[in-house]
This record gives C-alpha cells, structure tokens and sequence, in this order.
C-alpha cells in the first residue's frame, strides 16, 4: 500500500470514529489507544505481544465499561466490521481530480483534488 493510501485510510478510518454513537466511539478509542500505548512500550513484536498479554486492553475494557469479556470482544468485532463497511464504501465513492494544470509544479510533484 502507497503512503498516499495509508494515509486516505487512515484519514478515513479516522473520519468513522468521529461519526460513531458516543459509547462507541469512547469503546473503540479506549482499546486502540490501549493498545497504541503498549505498542510505544515495546521495543519488539515479541515484547508487544507479552504487554498485550500481561495488560490486555480487553480486559481492561472489562472493568471499565463493566461488561463480560465476551460482550467486550463482541462489541469490538461489531464496531471493527461497522467501520470496515463504511469506509470500504467510502472508497468505492473516492475520486481523485489531477489539478497540476492549476499549480505551479513543484520540484516535478503533481496537485490532485480529493472528493468524498
């Protein structure tokens, strides 16, 4: 995947978050930030994988939105496979207009309008 799609994607998956019902939105961010903050712990996918271990966002939800682990893992599926439809279907929708002719070039770099 190009830098320019890593980043549509992740704008994307950025944009659905924001447009998810509050409790939602406060559950995903709760475990991916979890999980974001181990990953900055880790120095190697190995050590990753023993902070998600030893202090899994999962369990953690489970105290915080008092649910059953089930419910929690449930509920994250659901969420993930919401955000997934959307933005696939966003991108069906992605279209990218060449502006070069408008701007100046820059060092041979081209301009493109993105529409959503």
């Amino acid at each position: 995947m190009s830098k320019l799609n890593e980043r549509l994607m992740e704008f994307l998956l950025r944009s659905e978050v924001a447009k998810l019902p509050d409790d939602k939105r406060e559950f995903y961010q709760f475990i991916v930030n979890t999980e974001d903050r181990l990953a900055e712990k880790a120095g190697t996918v190995d050590e990753f994988c023993q902070l998600l271990l030893k202090h899994s966002p999962f369990h953690l939800a489970v105290s915080r939105f008092n649910l059953p682990y089930d419910q929690v893992v449930k509920w994250m599926e659901e969420i993930d496979g919401e955000l997934h439809e959307k933005i696939q279907a966003r991108c069906q929708k992605v279209e990218w207009i060449d502006y070069t002719n408008h701007f100046p070039q820059v060092e041979g770099k081209r301009v493109f309008l993105f529409m959503n």
